[in-house]
Parts: structure tokens; C-alpha cells; sequence
């Protein structure tokens, strides 16, 4: 098994990607730390985990919350070690140009997608480069790569979070310690639900945005765990600062 042994601690783990790569690395092996804003989400997956016969502990946290975050980590790291860090917590927004984004709006998703991040890496890193080991996979998008239209403050997060991937793999790298991010088109979750109902008919936008992708149709977050799960084990030993793109071909039509 990929992570026998290891323990991942995961953000925004009671739904979609975040549930899905927890309960993957539960079947490699791993102790999963399932954490969410939502405890009871996060206990849920939590408990799926231990009903498959895997390891899992959970607790309730808003990664905004720099010191709950850093004590969160230290606990799980004097506990049960701390081999994996999955960012994946974050926000979307309604379809709005640029011109038309409430600042509201821009505060929270920049707090949630970009300062959630940099929390998780401040608190893991020094962690990480005392024990010398360790592996990062920061949650970034698409949408950082090329950029949404009417998802301004959205594409401008997962962009800072790709740039902010890369300049972490180039401070640790030296220590022993990885990291990376994975980049995904549409993905069947909540923040794609809310996407499309921000139009006028989310059937149709939907059925449209299908037929943008070359294999008509979007991802399942089965599909992204499996990402997160490589990119955390150490068959990617030789991997770091890398920008793992699953868009099902969307950025090559």
C-alpha cells in the first residue's frame, strides 16, 4: 500500500474531494486526520473510514483560523506523526464580473482558498523540516491556470496558491520535504452545484460545459483523490513544485 504507515491530515474533508482522497488514503494505508468547518461532515468521513476497516480521527476547523490550524497540526503530529498535508479547503463564488465582485465576497474567498493555504503550510513546515520528510498538495484549479470567466477572485486564489506551491518546494526542498499542487477542471461537487445554479437554467450550463471538455463531461472526485493520492505517496519522490492539471482535456481544446 502507497501510505501504510503514514498519517495525512486533510482539509475540507466532509465533502466531495476532500471525503473522497481521505477515504483513498485510508485504503493505502494511512491514518487520516479528516478535518472540516463543518465537524459533523468531518466526523462522517471519519467514521465511513473506520466502517471500511480503515484509520481515522476528525475535528472540527476553519482553516481562516491561523493558531487553531498550528494546534491542530501539533496535535496531530505528537499523536500520530505527520507524514502528508492536504490543503484542500476552499470556497467558491457566484458568476460576476470583475467590475460587479462585492469586496465581501473577495475577503471571504481570499481568506478561505489563499490565507487557508499559507495557514496550512506555516503550520506543517516546521513540522516537516525537523523530521526531515514530508509532502504537501496544495488544492489549486484550472482556474489558476487559465483563468475563469466571471470566477475573478476564484482563479486569482488557486493562482497564488500555484505560485505559493512553488515557492515552498524551492525553500524545503533542500530539507527533504515536497510539495505540490493539483490543478482540476469541473469536478462533480458542491462548488460546481453552485456554479451552475448561479445561472439562469444550471441544466443547460451544465450540458454546455460538457461539451467543452473533450471527454463530454466533467470529473468525479474519485478521480482527483487518485491525484493527491500519487502526488502525497512516495512513487512521486522525484516530484515537487509541480502544477498537476486533471481537466479531463479542457486546457488542450
Amino acid at each position: 500500500m502507497r501510505l501504510d504507515g503514514k498519517t495525512v491530515f486533510i482539509t475540507g474533508a466532509g465533502s466531495g474531494i476532500g471525503r473522497a482522497t481521505a477515504e483513498r488514503c485510508a485504503e493505502e494505508g494511512a491514518t487520516v486526520v479528516t478535518t472540516d468547518i463543518d465537524g459533523d461532515a468531518a466526523a462522517e468521513t471519519a467514521t465511513a473510514i473506520e466502517d471500511d476497516g480503515g484509520t481515522a480521527v476528525s475535528s472540527e476547523l476553519d482553516v481562516r483560523e491561523g493558531d487553531a490550524f498550528a494546534a491542530a497540526i501539533d496535535e496531530t503530529a505528537e499523536e500520530y506523526g505527520l507524514d502528508v498535508l492536504f490543503n484542500n479547503a476552499g470556497v467558491g463564488h457566484p458568476p460576476s464580473r470583475v467590475e460587479d465582485t462585492d469586496d465581501d465576497v473577495m475577503e471571504y474567498v481570499i481568506d478561505v482558498n489563499l490565507r487557508g493555504t499559507w495557514n496550512g503550510c506555516q503550520a506543517a513546515l516546521p513540522v516537516m523540516r525537523e523530521q526531515g520528510s514530508g509532502a504537501i498538495v496544495n488544492m489549486a484549479s484550472l482556474g489558476g491556470q487559465i483563468g475563469f470567466p466571471y470566477q475573478s477572485v476564484y482563479s486569482l486564489t488557486k493562482s497564488a496558491v500555484i505560485s505559493l506551491t512553488r515557492t515552498v518546494a524551492t525553500e524545503v526542498g533542500p530539507d527533504g520535504v515536497r510539495a505540490n499542487a493539483v490543478c482540476p477542471g469541473f469536478v462533480e461537487t458542491q462548488l460546481a452545484d453552485a456554479f451552475f445554479a448561479g445561472h439562469d437554467d444550471p441544466e443547460d450550463a451544465r450540458e454546455r460545459m460538457e461539451q467543452e471538455y473533450p471527454l463530454r463531461r466533467i470529473g468525479k472526485p474519485e478521480e482527483i483523490a487518485d491525484c493527491v493520492t500519487f502526488l502525497a505517496s512516495d512513487e512521486a519522490s522525484f516530484v515537487t513544485g509541480h502544477a498537476l492539471t486533471a481537466d479531463g482535456g479542457y486546457s488542450t481544446s
